[in-house]
């Protein structure tokens, strides 16, 4: 084994398990809220402001902290972000009250936004051409070991021992963050003298200046529509299978089947992004994300809901695997960190209205198949925007 070999698989190893429990807590936040529901007697509009105050704050951290990665580096804004959001996570187990719930979930979400783009920008810097975008998939396909992590917490460990516990151990990164700070480079596209020469206000400016205008706007349409539709969908997922009639471990099982049809998801995008294209491989797995979408809403039977949830899970978190890898892609090194963080955090807009309107919908009587109606026409935007606007970025240079 190559030493280059074995230093991008080490890479891959310590961004992919920060990666890991980021997906550990956000699919965590999906059974705590049907947990809490049950505990605290919340309304429907409560739970949705529960996964949209992590959204606020992940929109938040996605733009502050991938602006100041161009300033002082990729490496360093992984840590601070991975202890925000452990440290957060940690005392949202003490909470009494939704207001302190809510609050700590918002910098939960903050680090979480934070992390994503400048973990998949550091990976992408540091990977050649032929295999960035196979190994930056490969990075997001932690993201399954994750939510696979959180839903075998949430099954043995919420019912017996309750949702504080599980929080608890959502907490345990921090420490991990502690050794990644002495183990980890810096990206080597990272200059902190072309940095000192730029100022953020020119980081953000260049993000639509007339070369990367068209990039950023394709960016920002299918982050949006991809994030409105993932969070509307899968942190409602244990909750609406409680609303189909089937009671919380039973939906807490399924939702766990559903969550391992990700892993082939992921491995089939990584071994097609290099061949097929990033755009091929975005514009597939959204439809199929779409299709499965409509099947699921309007789902009665146990097969098709859990069929259409696995087909749910295989495309919807392949597209995420390519959207990673596409991202950094669109920008030079001086802007690539701002110009990713900008598009992650217009996508996580999408993400604070998704639940939000699943709750509001629910509560005025809407039904699950006109919700997930809406879901499959909003990916189907983002579907015809990239396909008319996007360019290919498979295997070239990065600036």
């Amino acid at each position: 084994m190559s030493e280059k070999t074995l230093s991008q698989k080490k890479l891959l190893g310590v961004a992919g398990l920060g990666w890991m429990f980021d997906a550990m807590d956000v699919g965590m936040l999906s059974f705590i809220i049907a947990a809490l529901a049950a505990e605290w007697a919340l309304t429907p509009e409560q739970m949705g402001w529960i996964g949209s105050v992590n959204s606020i704050g992940m929109a938040v951290g996605a733009l502050v902290f991938g602006i100041f990665a161009d300033r002082v580096g990729r490496k360093n804004i992984f840590i601070i972000t991975l202890l925000l959001f452990s440290l957060a996570s940690g005392l949202s187990a003490f909470t009494t009250t939704l207001t302190a719930f809510l609050i700590l979930r918002f910098f939960v979400g903050m680090g979480l936004g934070g992390e994503l783009p400048v973990a998949s920008t550091l990976v992408s810097e540091s990977v050649p051409a032929k295999d960035r975008g196979r190994v930056v998939v490969l990075l997001e396909s932690f993201w399954a070991f994750g939510w696979l992590l959180a839903a075998l917490i949430s099954y043995f460990v919420i019912p017996s021992y309750g949702w504080q516990a599980a929080l608890i151990i959502g907490a345990l990164p921090a420490f991990y963050a502690l050794y990644l700070r002495l183990k980890l480079p810096d990206s080597p596209a990272f200059s902190p003298k072309k940095a000192e020469k730029r100022t953020i206000g020119q980081n953000m400016r260049d993000v639509w200046s007339k070369k990367y205008a068209r990039s950023t706007l394709v960016l920002w349409t299918v982050w949006f529509t991809v994030v409105f539709s993932y969070y509307g969908m899968f942190l409602w997922l244990p909750s609406v299978m409680v609303m189909k009639g089937f009671n919380l471990i039973q939906s807490f099982e399924y939702v766990l089947i559903m969550t391992l049809a990700q892993l082939p998801g992921y491995f089939t995008a990584a071994w097609l992004i290099e061949r097929a294209g990033r755009k091929f491989v975005l514009v597939t797995y959204l439809l199929g994300t779409a299709a499965s979408a409509l099947v699921f809403g309007n789902a009665e039977s146990i097969p098709m809901l859990i069929g259409s949830g696995m087909f749910l899970s295989f495309f919807n978190l392949g597209a995420w695997g390519a959207l990673y890898a596409y991202t950094p892609e669109q920008y030079p090194a001086v802007i690539r960190g701002t110009g990713s963080g900008m598009a992650a955090s217009v996508g996580r807009i999408g993400g604070i209205l998704g639940p939000l309107l699943v709750g509001s919908l629910i509560a005025s009587g809407q039904s699950i198949g006109f919700i997930f109606g809406l879901f499959c026409v909003s990916i189907v935007i983002g579907v015809v925007v990239l396909a008319l606007l996007g360019q290919e970025t498979k295997q070239i240079e990065l600036e």
